[in-house]
C-alpha cells in the first residue's frame, strides 16, 4: 500500500497541477503541500484532505487510507451538495427545520416575507 504522501502527490500530477496551483485551490500555503507530498511530513486536515480530494477528482477514501477506488465510477458525483443550501449556524438551523415544516401552499407566502425582510 502506497503512503499518504505518495497518494497526494499522484492526484496531483494526475490533473497536472503545481503545489502552488493546488495549495491556492485548498486555501494552503504551497509549503503546506510541500509537506503532505513529504515522505517524513505532516498529514492534511480532514478538511484539507476532502478539498485535495474534490480538486483532483479522486475518492476520499483512497486518498485518506489508500483503500477503495482511486478513481469514483462514472457519475458518482454529477449530484453535488450546495454548500450554501445548508445552515451555517445554531439559529439557521432552527430556521430550516421550521421552513421545512410549512405546508408547501404557505411556502410561497413564507419565502416572499422573507425577502421582503432582508430589502
Amino acid at each position: 500500500m502506497t503512503s499518504m504522501s505518495l497518494r497526494i502527490r499522484r492526484a496531483r500530477t494526475a490533473v497536472s497541477l503545481s503545489q502552488k496551483e493546488l495549495a491556492d485551490r485548498v486555501g494552503v500555503h504551497r509549503s503546506a503541500v510541500t509537506q503532505w507530498e513529504h515522505a517524513v511530513g505532516t498529514n492534511p486536515s480532514v478538511d484539507h484532505l476532502a478539498r485535495i480530494a474534490c480538486e483532483t477528482g479522486v475518492c476520499f477514501e483512497w486518498l485518506a487510507t489508500g483503500r477503495g477506488q482511486r478513481q469514483p465510477e462514472s457519475g458518482a458525483f454529477d449530484t453535488a451538495a450546495i454548500m450554501h443550501d445548508y445552515a451555517h449556524d445554531e439559529l439557521e438551523s432552527r430556521i430550516l427545520e421550521g421552513v421545512r415544516r410549512v405546508p408547501a401552499r404557505k411556502r410561497e407566502a413564507l419565502a416572499y416575507m422573507i425577502e421582503l425582510l432582508v430589502k
